[in-house]
């Protein structure tokens, strides 16, 4: 399989295809899931999972997670409470756990060195444990010390170890009350005063307080903060960041000038205390400015290497695309808690039957089929392109710091951030779709907090906003498109780093084809909506240039035209190229000759059910444009939906076995892999703090209201 593209010296190898090691090893490694009501299921499976999982994820990966699940259930801090913690101790809690996953060091630069890609699988396996934790890490490990390590230069370096070892502890501030998407509309400013060598930080007005910032509303003692950079001369250089210290590191107290406090509970994820900055005319030193893409020196000047005002501002603000990539996983990694969940209930669940006598597990019914197994498909689907996603970007950042630049480099940016503008919208998306359907498919019982769905829930939700709301997100995905296609129709290349564009250039040919299949067998081949997906791609980008254009030719501005040609256009048009190139590059996966055969069937299965599931949505569009006509392909197409779902039915707790985590892990009593949901919800039940104690104010009941 190509890997694609890779830097000059550098490339890393495909992380979802891994060697298999002798069945003593995976044994070892894997250990067999307890016996149960499942039991019927993983019998009838078509496939070895432990062996999925070893092709998968790799001796190495499964090493290491491992060892992390097995530190933190021997850890009593890691414990899970059924108590409803308050706020505070919830933050309380989360912080202390933080120390303690420093101090076990689960990532040293060793370990980084040896595989970058560790890095986001330690986030996600800490976010199935808690998103909160997971969170409050990264924002000090990789989104402060990470961001100084990349847009500062030698004289940060000593900060960013103190953050590694969290002798400071960071932040990331860039959103204010008043702007979030539109960043360079930040308010907050830096003037360079000449006299003092120093910058004056100023927050105008309570519009520019900073605003969201994880990390800020208790325990953070330093932040990056993005301020307009203003030279002696009163010239505005634009955004810029800079490491400001906002709380004494021994007292937590604000430092002179600082108004620092917490935003206050939030939907999810509260064990993340979320705060707000403002500063007072707060003198800043000169070397505090990140200085990678540009410097003040103590004459005053301002110095950059960039020519262009727009690339420079695009470069101060690159951690903000890793985030994007970092999310698409963390949204994934919610689809691998909650499919678990819901398939092992639907499996063990028996309601109604044949007859009186006989019930059935609900996962024989083509409703529940049909709900929750096109899911499964998506989940390996996304789970697969978020990897992979991830190993590109890991490749072009490696790329920039060894000072690879060029044409080349500078489109594979382009490329990763159109991706990841479209990516984290696409999978934010499924996930929320996928938790809410396996909650209503669990019934009652998937509405226990117990249960854990309604947490992966409101964790979820944030990251369908924050590194951008998805839908003005896909307006930089289209963007791009629309320039490409300009740049193809005027003789330029099509042919990108990533090669998610690549067909574009044959978009005339592709325009002309029609949808072929007239039977479930051919309907049967992920080429199949595979091909549609290129149509579609098309359609809608020759549809949204016309549009654009006849916005301008009516007299609207550019800025008005690009607005009122977003919804049934532009917008469908980011959604549909997204789900292409995760359709794409999981169908060349699931073909790769590396995958054993043994696994091949049931991934080939799973490609065709997430295409024409993906597709089905699109149907409107595909009449529309003539790419279907008549009854009969809406009729086959969902006919092979439900034909996949009745296949997948036997397979369905193998695959979510392959992805769930340990039972530690996914804490849920009706998703434990043994299958007793209802022994185990009881003993949830009867464990929970004063169960069976009468309330506290009972002597209420006695005092009966006066008539």
């Amino acid at each position: 399989m190509d890997t694609g593209p890779s830097m000059d010296g550098f490339s890393l190898p495909n992380p979802s295809i891994n060697d298999i090691p002798e069945r003593n090893v995976i044994d070892e490694l894997i250990p067999d899931q307890p016996n149960g009501p499942l039991d019927v299921y993983r019998h009838r499976a078509s496939f070895d999972w432990k062996v999925m999982k070893m092709f998968l994820e790799g001796e190495d990966i499964i090493r290491f997670q491992n060892d992390f699940w097995t530190t933190l259930e021997n850890d009593p801090i890691f414990a899970h409470t059924l108590e409803d913690l308050k706020v505070e101790e919830k933050r309380e809690l989360t912080f202390r756990r933080v120390k303690k996953l420093i101090e076990y060091n689960f990532l040293s630069d060793d370990t980084m060195m040896q595989n970058p890609m560790k890095y986001s699988y330690f986030v996600n396996i800490l976010g199935q444990y808690d998103w909160s934790l997971s969170a409050k890490m990264m924002l000090n490990k990789q989104m402060f010390g990470g961001t100084i390590q990349s847009t500062g230069s030698a004289r940060h370096a000593e900060i960013a170890e103190q953050s590694s070892k969290m002798e400071i502890f960071g932040c990331f501030a860039l959103t204010e009350l008043s702007h979030g998407s539109n960043t360079r509309a930040m308010r907050t400013v830096a003037v360079y005063d000449q006299n003092t060598k120093t910058f004056d930080l100023h927050t105008p007005d309570v519009e520019a307080t900073k605003f969201w910032v994880g990390n800020l509303g208790k325990t953070a003692t330093h932040s990056i903060v993005y301020a307009q950079l203003y030279t002696s001369d009163g010239q505005c250089h634009g955004l810029h960041s800079f490491v400001v210290q906002v709380r004494d590191t021994k007292t937590l107290l604000p430092m002179p000038g600082v108004l620092v406090g917490d935003i206050g509970k939030k939907l999810g994820q509260n064990g993340l205390d979320n705060g707000f900055v403002a500063f007072n005319h707060v003198s800043v030193p000169r070397e505090s400015l990140l200085n990678k893409t540009g410097d003040v020196n103590e004459a005053g000047k301002y110095i950059t290497p960039y020519k262009d005002p727009n690339k420079r501002f695009g470069a101060s603000l690159g951690a903000l695309s890793g985030g994007r990539v970092g999310i698409t996983g963390m949204a994934v990694t919610n689809i691998k808690l909650c499919m678990p969940i819901a398939i092992r209930y639907s499996a063990a669940r028996k309601q109604f039957g044949p007859t009186d006598d006989k019930e059935i597990p609900v996962l024989e019914y083509q409703l529940q089929q049909w709900r929750l197994i096109p899911y499964v498909a998506a989940m390996y689907a996304t789970d697969y392109f978020a990897k992979h996603f991830m190993k590109y970007f890991v490749e072009f950042t490696v790329g920039n710091m060894m000072g690879s630049g060029g044409a080349r480099q500078a489109e594979f940016g382009k490329e990763i951030h159109a991706v990841s503008c479209a990516s984290k919208p696409l999978a934010g998306w499924i996930a929320r779709d996928a938790v809410q359907e396996c909650r209503e498919a669990c019934g009652g019982h998937g509405y226990l907090a117990v249960n854990r769905l309604g947490a992966i829930r409101d964790d979820h939700d944030p990251n369908c906003t924050y590194e951008g709301d998805n839908n003005v997100l896909l307006q930089q995905t289209s963007n791009y498109l629309l320039a490409m296609a300009e740049n193809i129709q005027n003789g330029g290349e099509s042919k990108t780093p990533m090669g998610t564009v690549n067909f574009l250039k044959d978009s005339e040919e592709i325009l002309k084809q029609k949808f072929n299949a007239t039977t479930p067998e051919q309907c049967h081949n992920a080429a199949v909506p595979l091909a549609a997906y290129k149509w579609l791609v098309c359609y809608l980008l020759k549809e949204s240039q016309q549009k654009l254009q006849q916005q301008l030719s009516s007299g609207k501005a550019a800025f008005t035209a690009r607005n009122d040609s977003q919804v049934f256009y532009c917008r469908s048009l980011a959604l549909a190229y997204i789900e292409h190139t995760v359709l794409e590059w999981f169908y060349d996966f699931v073909n790769d000759t590396a995958v054993p055969k043994t696994l091949a069937p049931v991934l080939k299965h799973m490609c065709e059910l997430y295409g024409l599931w993906s597709l089905e949505k699109h149907m409107a569009t595909l009449y529309q444009g003539g790419y279907l006509s008549g009854g009969q392909p809406a009729q086959l197409i969902r006919e092979c939906i439900l034909g996949h779902c009745t296949r997948l039915k036997d397979d369905a707790i193998a695959l979510v076995d392959v992805m769930a985590p340990p039972d530690f892990g996914l804490n849920s009593p009706i998703g434990l892999a043994d299958g007793q949901i209802y022994k185990n919800l009881y003993s949830a039940i009867m464990r929970t703090p004063k169960v069976l104690e009468r309330p506290s104010w009972w002597k209420e009941f006695t005092d009966k209201p006066k008539l």
